[in-house]
């Protein structure tokens, strides 16, 4: 401790007296701040705080905001350096920010260079896809699905193309922008051993005791998906509400704000709504850590959340990543990933892998205004992370879901190179409550997408990403889903399309042509990065051909890394965003 109080001062020394005190003795460092002393104290690689209020007879003044952040900061910055145990691989920010991982600055909107073809008439708008891209690199665990949101967009219009990447501007973002380093616990990578972990919740409770945080405001980084309902474009990830941003007509990249509409303080939702493409309602849910685990609502086409459908019947927080939705029902899984913040007093993440539990799906009613009539069936073997689309058939007896299954779920949080999906087809029998499964595809298949105009309603083609691991992806495939019906109907791949060796994209886009007369007359667009030359790409594949042919594609002026979610957004659309 003595080295821990002598470094204090030696950098602290600025510091008045009477507002912070240094106790060698007890190994003690007390900081008073408006009505409260907060006190941590130090022994063998631990840190520990306690909160008092400021008695009338308490002497001292208040640090400015300044010196306080600096305390706060050094405090990071010693779990970092003395608490913290050997970083594992997946939480190593040098391991995990490698190669084309490694954040990109912004960039303004920029021209672009056609490479290849022509971009066609019914691209004219713009393609946006999220992803993790950490504004400071981490010194202590990081974890890929923590970095901050960034927003990658090539606007297009009259076959010519403006790339920009710009960041969400979270809550969590401008606060830690503020503060010149992150501040708000990282939920995939904070908990990294028993004494870190408490000292970093320790570090964090001062700082929302000092009001320097107000976790009120959120604490999510919007860096997983997008979507576009009730008349605005959102920004989404499940640990916060969704983010509005919007772009201009030079396509830059503007973040509106939290939708504070869609939930209360504290609140959360999905990454993945399901829109209805006729209706334009929005189906979501939210997940917790807290009872209820799992709630369900639907915002409609106005953009006003509906009365909440609480869901009673998970017993146990779980990470309820996607579900689906048909006419009549909604399907929700129950995977093996679990959340038990208890962990965290045994030195553990909070969010882990129970192999014990059995996979369940849930129905419900679309329209519910209750749990009254959900139900459950087991699914042994069954880890659903993604649903790509399901359907009602036999006049609504039977729900038929599409989905990759995770294999190796045990690897999923801690080594993704090991961990394997395999796309299902999925029947639920309504009457009997009873389900069959079976693969309908070969590969590690995921980030899977269809025609957007068929959400919930029986589709014939999908395509997916084929991981290498994912989110990386070395091709794209094209499923026909009419070749599943029969018991051995083997693989049901109509089209494939590798990129070049050393070439890895990730999620394909489906962006239907004007007047489509078929499901899959339309394009496929992603982002391409070349490792080999360190140039990203932005690729246009003919959703049609039997090879998914390329007829277009753009060398973009910065590298994108690897991400996960995004969307198309025709001008159409735009141009309503535009005046929000």
């Amino acid at each position: 401790m003595k080295g821990f109080s002598s470094s204090f001062i030696q950098n602290y020394s600025q510091i008045n007296s009477s507002s912070v005190r240094i106790n060698e003795k007890h190994n003690r460092i007390s900081i008073s701040h408006r009505t409260r002393v907060i006190v941590f104290t130090a022994g063998k690689r631990r840190i520990f705080l306690r909160s008092r209020k400021l008695a009338d007879s308490d002497s001292g003044t208040c640090p400015n905001k300044s010196l306080l952040t600096n305390i706060f900061k050094w405090l990071d910055e010693f779990i970092c350096d003395f608490i913290d145990p050997p970083l594992r691989p997946c939480v190593d920010p040098n391991h995990v920010l490698s190669g084309n991982f490694a954040a990109v600055e912004e960039l303004p909107p920029t021209a672009c260079t056609v490479v290849q073809g022509s971009l066609p008439p019914c691209l004219n708008g713009a393609y946006i896809r999220n992803g993790p891209n950490p504004q400071f690199f981490p010194r202590g665990p990081y974890h890929l699905f923590d970095g901050d949101g960034m927003l990658h967009s090539i606007r297009i219009s009259g076959g010519e193309a403006v790339f920009c990447s710009r960041f969400v501007r979270t809550y969590r973002y401008e606060l830690e922008r503020e503060m010149g380093s992150p501040v708000i616990l990282k939920v995939f990578s904070a908990f990294n051993g028993l004494l870190s972990s408490l000292s970093r919740c320790a570090v964090f409770s001062g700082r929302v005791l000092a009001g320097e945080i107000d976790p009120r405001r959120g604490a999510g980084v919007a860096n997983t998906s997008l979507a576009l309902f009730a008349g605005k474009l959102f920004a989404l990830g499940e640990s916060d509400l969704p983010y509005s941003v919007k772009l201009t007509p030079d396509g830059d990249i503007i973040t509106l704000g939290r939708h504070v509409s869609f939930g209360e303080a504290y609140m959360t939702m999905t990454a993945h709504p399901k829109i209805a493409a006729d209706s334009g309602e929005a189906f979501a849910f939210r997940h917790s850590i807290t009872h209820p685990y799992l709630t369900y609502f639907r915002i409609n086409p106005d953009g006003i959340k509906q009365p909440e459908v609480p869901i009673n019947s998970l017993k146990q927080a779980a990470l309820v990543h996607d579900f689906a939705v048909t006419e009549n029902y909604a399907v929700f899984s129950d995977p093996q990933i679990v959340i038990k913040p208890s962990e965290v007093l045994r030195g553990k993440p909070p969010i882990g892998v129970d192999l014990g539990k059995v996979p369940r799906l849930g129905i419900i009613r679309k329209y519910a205004v209750d749990e009254s009539e959900m139900w459950w069936v087991e699914s042994p073997g069954f880890n659903m992370n993604h649903a790509v689309n399901a359907w009602e058939e036999d006049g609504g007896d039977t729900v038929v879901m599409v989905a990759p299954n995770i294999l190796g779920v045990e690897n999923v949080l801690e080594r993704l190179d090991l961990t394997q999906s395999s796309m299902e087809r999925i029947e639920i029998n309504v009457k009997t409550k009873k389900m069959n499964r079976k693969s309908i595809c070969n590969g590690n298949l995921d980030f899977a997408v269809i025609n957007p105009a068929y959400v919930g309603k029986k589709n014939r083609y999908l395509y997916a990403a084929i991981g290498d691991p994912m989110p990386k992806a070395v091709g794209v495939v094209k499923i026909d889903l009419s070749l599943s019906t029969t018991v051995n109907s083997g693989d049901c791949t109509v089209a494939r399309h590798l990129f070049p060796p050393g070439c890895y994209g990730g999620e394909p886009f489906f962006v239907p042509k004007a007047a489509a007369a078929e499901e899959d007359d339309g394009y496929l667009v992603s982002y391409v990065h070349d490792e080999n030359r360190n140039e990203s790409k932005f690729i246009v594949m003919d959703a049609k051909s039997p090879n998914l042919e390329i007829v277009a594609s753009v060398k973009l002026p910065q590298r994108v890394p690897y991400g996960f979610h995004g969307i198309f957004v025709p001008q159409c659309e735009l141009e309503k965003l535009y005046d929000n």
